[in-house]
């Protein structure tokens, strides 16, 4: 069986523009994976909202996951909150697997996300995500959650998003998508 590690974000210090924060929202979306990876036949483990990022990675790598999935929601530069919109998707350049698992992402992220052709992949070496876990490794950060338009959209769609990375994880393992 198929194993992926589900990071979501731990910046329960990063606020959301119309309340809550990136740490809760995306646990929000990781817990509506579930019920889909397990009709899928796929394993998985989540990391702890009371760990940190280098506790995370560690326990990701400790495991024997097929795949790393980090789930985050983004920020402006300072100065200029609210004005940036899009999807970015994450990936270590020389890893061919973690860029196959992003251009899955980008695909089908493209579905469900208000401005298909703002859903970008980004090769980095500077993600600690991307570059410090053994098992190719993506990292979504699904909208900006200092958009108030961005924000609410990342709230209204929890589960539509959760249905769609999951779909994706299940794309990248050649396993049929099953609805629970």
């Amino acid at each position: 069986m198929p194993s992926v590690y589900l990071s979501p974000s731990l910046q329960e210090y990063n606020p959301y523009v119309d309340g809550g924060n990136e740490e809760y929202y995306m646990n929000l979306i990781a817990d509506a994976m579930e019920p889909y990876l397990k009709a899928s036949g796929i394993d998985f483990k989540r990391n702890d909202p009371d760990m940190t990022l280098s506790q995370a990675i560690a326990d990701s790598n400790k495991g024997n996951h097929d795949l790393h999935l980090a789930i985050h929601s983004n920020a402006a530069p300072e100065g200029s909150a609210g004005r940036y919109t899009g999807a970015d998707i994450y990936y270590y350049p020389t890893g061919s697997n973690g860029k196959r698992f992003a251009e899955i992402l980008q695909k089908n992220y493209k579905d469900i996300y208000p401005e298909p052709n703002d859903v970008d992949i980004i090769p980095t070496t500077s993600l600690a995500e991307v570059r410090r876990t053994k098992s190719p490794s993506a990292l979504i950060e699904v909208a900006y959650h200092d958009n108030p338009e961005e924000a609410q959209w990342i709230r209204d769609n929890i589960n539509v998003i959760g249905r769609n990375l999951a779909k994706s994880v299940a794309e990248y393992f050649n396993m049929p998508f099953v609805e629970p």
